[in-house]
């Protein structure tokens, strides 16, 4: 018997439990980086999640768009800014922002259907799904930069009821009905924190969270959040990664079971994280170890 096709069969096996484990489970899968610019990537991208669909999850995609946004900025002749990595939006910047999430979310939509699955994409404004305050950066007012302050799900429980696959991309509002551009890791962990998500999965442009950040020898396969707060307290985690952990954290702490960070730049890397013992990022888990 050829090997290659009893290996195939081996992984269907190993990836048995987890189907099991996960079946009518909500997953939220935070999409960004490097994985939306390149075609082929996102292309894998989608196909895990339709995957995940078609075994029994019930997943729900929340996309960024910070590149594209920043290119249709510059089409118009303005500067992208920002300070402590949140972009400055003032109101003509909030208009581009907006209409490129949309289109950027359409396209996810498309891309989805290709694959044979209904989806239907939405922004946080839809079913006031997303309810914001502005958000300041060390006190700082940067524009209409939304804080997430309240979350009505019930639209994401009637599209997957209804068997769709909800695709959300960040924009709230505030309680004068302002549109807010909302960071796609605040939205992804609100969202799955309402939802009362089985796994939230980032997809980014790292492999995950290192001990040492200079040897990738030192990856961290489960990371439980008593340890995260150690490693974040002795300051080797820095730069963009850490409102990112401090995200994940909270995630956990409210009742989200798991949190994979892992490298969207790696094609497959979704199902790679569910269905494998070894997995190939970050799982950040409660203080109890499963």
């Amino acid at each position: 018997m050829n090997k290659e096709i009893m290996h195939k069969a081996e992984t269907l096996i190993e990836a048995l439990p987890y189907i099991q484990r996960f079946n009518r489970k909500i997953i939220v899968v935070k999409y960004g980086g490097s994985a939306m610019a390149d075609e082929e990537l996102k292309r894998h991208v989608i196909q895990d999640v339709v995957l995940l669909k078609l075994v029994g999850f019930k997943p729900i995609i929340v996309h960024g768009g910070g590149k594209e946004i920043s290119r249709w900025v510059s089409k118009v002749g303005k500067e992208p800014k920002f300070v402590n990595g949140l972009r400055v939006t003032d109101e003509e910047t909030m208009e581009i922002a907006e209409m490129v999430l949309n289109k950027v979310n359409k396209s996810l939509v498309s891309l989805v259907h290709e694959l044979g699955v209904k989806a239907v994409g939405i922004s946080g404004k839809d079913g006031e799904l997303l309810r914001v305050d502005r958000k300041y950066s060390n006190g700082q007012d940067i524009g209409y930069v939304g804080e997430v302050k309240e979350v009505n799900p019930k639209i994401l429980y009637d599209l997957l009821e209804k068997d769709f696959l909800p695709i959300v991309c960040p924009v709230g509002f505030d309680d004068s009905y302002h549109s807010y551009n909302i960071n796609a890791d605040d939205a992804a962990c609100a969202i799955a924190t309402a939802v009362k998500a089985e796994k939230l999965a980032f997809l980014t442009d790292v492999e995950g969270v290192y001990r040492d950040p200079a040897d990738e020898s030192t990856l961290i396969s489960e990371l439980p959040v008593s340890e995260m707060e150690e490693l974040i307290a002795s300051g080797t985690i820095g730069g963009g990664m850490l409102p990112k952990l401090k995200n994940c954290m909270d995630a956990v702490k409210n009742g989200v079971s798991r949190v994979h960070i892992m490298d969207g730049r790696i094609a497959h890397c979704l199902l790679l994280e569910i269905f494998t013992k070894k997995g190939i990022g970050t799982a950040v888990i409660g203080n109890e170890k499963e």
